[in-house]
């Protein structure tokens, strides 16, 4: 689920139907091999379903656009991603193919899993395709991070969905925290213990941790500074709580694997 920044609000509705159903139907990650098969009881957003047998499973790789919630409008493209991921299941007699993750359950105790229709598609590379959400990777759950990111950059080439306005958000622009597309100059880049920290001005840093640095290519990481890079993921307010030490950027960025992050020049 998603901030999204610098995206326009008019002229949604146009864009939406612009190019998404016409995509070629490539880079679709097929299916590893037959899969346990479940029954949807109901599509609850962009990127979650609930199963007939209790499950609640958030689709693997995929960041969806915010429903309404909490008094909060819905994001642009919400409900459009929902109801395309409930034709999805729809097409398949409301079965879908799952395959968990290495880890297998988020923070908030649902499942993590890759659903597949079926002829074998996987149902995340095909909202990706469409522009019905952004590319994530989250470390150890990336086996099909290639295949996702090649999706996405099909329907950011083409304009589809979401693509047809999101721009990336300057890093001078930030806000607030949530998921956000940054863009932004390096400035400093330090390693310490705790990692590779790469400032973008004064406020926001993003922070690669020991744990997730080996993949991200070495090219990559070599003489970043005054480079311009592309980056995304959940940004953290560390005003918050009184946890922001003098001298420190107010938001942080955790980089969680190196397909969160492209040098652009």
């Amino acid at each position: 689920m998603a901030v999204f920044a610098s995206l326009k609000k008019a002229s949604l509705v146009g864009a939406f139907f612009v190019s998404v159903f016409c995509l070629p139907a490539h880079a679709l990650c097929p299916a590893p091999g037959k899969l346990p098969q479940a029954k949807v009881q109901r599509v609850v957003d962009g990127d979650t379903v609930r199963l007939v047998d209790g499950r609640s499973v958030r689709l693997i790789g995929l960041n969806a656009p915010e429903l309404a919630r909490k008094g909060q409008p819905a994001e642009p493209f919400a409900e459009a991603a929902r109801k395309r991921l409930v034709e999805l299941v729809a097409a398949n007699d409301g079965r879908v193919g799952v395959k968990t993750g290495e880890q297998k359950q988020d923070r908030y105790g649902r499942t993590l899993a890759h659903l597949y229709d079926s002829r074998g598609n996987n149902l995340e590379a095909q909202l990706l395709a469409e522009g019905f959400g952004q590319l994530v990777a989250i470390t150890p759950n990336v086996s099909l991070v290639t295949c996702h990111r090649a999706a996405e950059r099909q329907a950011r080439s083409a304009r589809a969905g979401l693509w047809a306005q999101l721009r990336p958000l300057p890093a001078r622009a930030v806000r607030s925290g949530g998921f956000v597309l940054l863009e932004g100059q390096v400035q400093r880049v330090e390693r310490n213990r705790g990692g590779v920290w790469v400032e973008l001005g004064n406020s926001v840093v993003l922070r690669i941790a020991p744990q997730v640095l080996d993949t991200f290519a070495a090219s990559d990481l070599r003489d970043l500074q005054g480079k311009r890079v592309e980056a995304r993921g959940w940004m953290i307010d560390r005003s918050r709580g009184g946890g922001l030490k003098v001298g420190q950027a107010r938001w942080m960025l955790p980089l969680t694997h190196g397909a969160m992050l492209e040098v652009l020049r």
